[in-house]
């Protein structure tokens, strides 16, 4: 007999918990049925397998960074909008490793389009009106902002800087006081190359 209480979402937000205290890779439905002294059986008929659970957690941790980053960005525009927006990322996953971790998951398409993802590239490219830049170029650079934010905090996460000097927050600042001036000054695409007729 199913335990009285458990939902997917509460299993979603304990699997949230675990992830932070144990590390992504380590949740699975087992873990999750000892976490609630529950058999593994009583758990499936809430999430299908140990994907399913880890997908819902990430849906579920891609709406927390969402309305984090939503409440971070009111009322503000260029730069204070791009150092606000990097500043949820890294203050997230610093907090919430785990979690962190659950956000990078690669999910597949449909899921993708119906999650709070869409609403990251929406307010990524909210910032980027604040630099005039057009298609293409708003595409580069949401791609170019997103490798930056994640990049530097995956490595950072990893204890990548930890053993070096200047301190990782210097480097974090003048990271994105270079993003800044980079959009800024946003290059204009080269001409296309001519063609050759023999």
């Amino acid at each position: 007999m199913v335990r009285v209480g458990l939902t997917a979402e509460r299993l979603a937000l304990a699997g949230a918990e675990l992830a932070d205290e144990v590390g992504f890779e380590q949740v699975t439905v087992s873990a999750l049925a000892r976490r609630f002294d529950v058999k593994v059986a009583s758990l499936y008929s809430h999430v299908r397998n140990s994907h399913d659970l880890k997908t819902r957690i990430a849906l579920l941790v891609l709406a927390e960074m969402a309305d984090r980053a939503a409440s971070a960005l009111a009322g503000r525009a260029g730069k204070d909008a791009l150092v606000a927006l990097a500043n949820v990322y890294r203050d997230y996953a610093r907090a919430h490793p785990g979690r962190y971790a659950a956000s990078r998951l690669r999910l597949d398409p449909a899921t993708a389009a119906a999650s709070a993802g869409v609403r990251h590239a929406q307010m990524t490219r909210a910032v980027l009106r604040g630099y005039d830049l057009t298609e293409p170029d708003q595409t580069h650079a949401v791609r170019l902002l997103g490798s930056t934010f994640h990049g530097y905090v995956s490595l950072e996460l990893a204890g990548g800087f930890s053993h070096s000097t200047p301190d990782s927050q210097e480097s974090w600042t003048r990271v994105l006081d270079a993003l800044d001036a980079l959009l800024r000054a946003w290059p204009a695409a080269a001409p296309p190359a001519p063609s050759h007729v023999s």
